[in-house]
């Protein structure tokens, strides 16, 4: 087990970029927050030019510490981030219990099991875990905690915010390439779901089972691989591992659009959204960390900022009184995204725009213009209040 403090001192002059909500009074108040992650071996595959970095989510953190420390420093608030982070086999339990020995605000990065396993413990009751990482539809629905605010995005907003574009732009008919993973199947089940929500038809799916390495021969497989696909309009890639996907585009047997996990692609974030202020948290972000924000550390962002905003405006460190604000429904905190986000009290998922974009350019936010709800439009992406099977938080 890794452990290593990020509470660093905010560099003298750096302006808030987010306004400052009115406060009760100013008063001295520690703010203790720990990120708590499970490092997890990762997969080999065919490439190697994009490594997942080592500090993906902690840097998004570390950059919402600075944030909070902005405005607190006027309010009294004293932010501190400690960031924990355990070894493949080792015990993520014992060492949530010593994070909740130190704070009862803690940022969860590991899989849908320890995020229960931490969630369930007598020493959590009373704690506010944020999901920074997990994207798993049981998280939201039947396996939801009270304890636990979601700031990952679900696997359905993407997938629902992807389909809404090719609604809109009436690519109606799709294949499907599937990896052979549990988060490329994940994947694939969630776009299935989302092309019947939206009215999309998958004509054929194919499971990738090449054992090969591809990287010279592309052009040779890659069309024999896709020749036999019905006609159709775009061809989706479920490949959450990053494995395949990079050498499918411009190597199809048809000339179709790719889309899903590579091609056009939805996520919380990417280094290409530049409107509603989201260059200076990109700068920010890339000046103190040498890379473009990723979506995990946009969710490690939020989430940060959400205990910073909520602080601010309730005056306490309390978790309970911290969770009751987020679950307002009039709170809004802004996420660079051109609309307020703000929690579903349904289930404690986030809501935001989903980002739907290509290597170098946004397409476009979901929800896009057209989809409809009565409540909020963000709720047209990934599981409504109808659809989700969550008890524990009153619903």
């Amino acid at each position: 087990m890794r452990y290593r403090s990020a509470c660093t001192a905010v560099l003298a002059g750096m302006a808030a970029c987010l306004s400052v909500p009115p406060v009760v009074s100013a008063t001295e108040l520690a703010v203790p927050v720990l990120y708590l992650h499970q490092q997890v071996e990762q997969p080999p595959v065919l490439s190697n030019l994009d490594p997942v970095p080592e500090d993906l989510g902690m840097a998004g953190a570390e950059t919402a510490l600075k944030d909070n420390k902005t405005t607190g420093g006027f309010l009294g608030h004293q932010y501190s981030l400690d960031i924990v982070s355990v070894e493949p086999g080792g015990d993520f339990v014992a060492a949530a219990r010593e994070a909740l020995a130190q704070t009862r605000l803690i940022l969860v990065d590991a899989p849908a099991g320890q995020l229960l396993a931490v969630a369930d413990l007598p020493e959590a009751g009373d704690a506010l875990l944020f999901n920074v990482s997990a994207e798993d539809a049981a998280l939201r629905s039947d396996q939801c905690r009270a304890n636990v605010l979601h700031a990952a995005t679900e696997m359905a907003q993407r997938s629902d915010a992807l389909m809404q574009v090719l609604q809109a732009k009436q690519w109606r008919r799709l294949v499907m390439v599937v990896g052979p993973k549990e988060p490329d199947k994940a994947f694939a089940a969630a776009l299935r779901a989302s092309a019947a929500k939206f009215g999309l038809e998958v004509l054929a799916e194919k499971e990738w089972t090449f054992d090969t390495d591809l990287r010279e021969s592309t052009m040779q497989e890659i069309p024999r691989f896709t020749q036999d696909f019905p006609d159709h309009d775009v061809l989706l890639i479920a490949d959450e591992t990053d494995d395949f996907g990079r050498y499918v585009e411009h190597n199809t047997w048809l000339p179709r659009p790719v889309a899903g996990s590579d091609g056009m692609v939805a996520t919380a974030w990417s280094h290409v959204i530049e409107a509603w202020g989201a260059v200076q948290l990109q700068n920010r972000f890339e000046d103190t960390h040498d890379r473009p924000m990723r979506g995990r550390d946009y969710a490690a962002w939020v989430a940060m900022r959400a205990i910073g905003e909520a602080v601010t405006r309730t005056g306490s460190a309390d978790p309970a009184v911290l969770r009751a604000h987020l679950l307002r429904p009039d709170y809004q905190q802004d996420g660079f995204k051109g609309r307020g986000l703000s929690f579903r009290a349904f289930n404690g998922q986030l809501r935001q725009p989903i980002a739907v974009v290509n290597a170098r350019a946004l397409v476009t936010l979901a929800p896009v213009e057209g989809f409809l709800h009565p409540v909020n439009e963000m709720d047209t992406l990934g599981l409504d209040a109808p659809e989700s099977q969550c008890t524990a938080f009153g619903g």
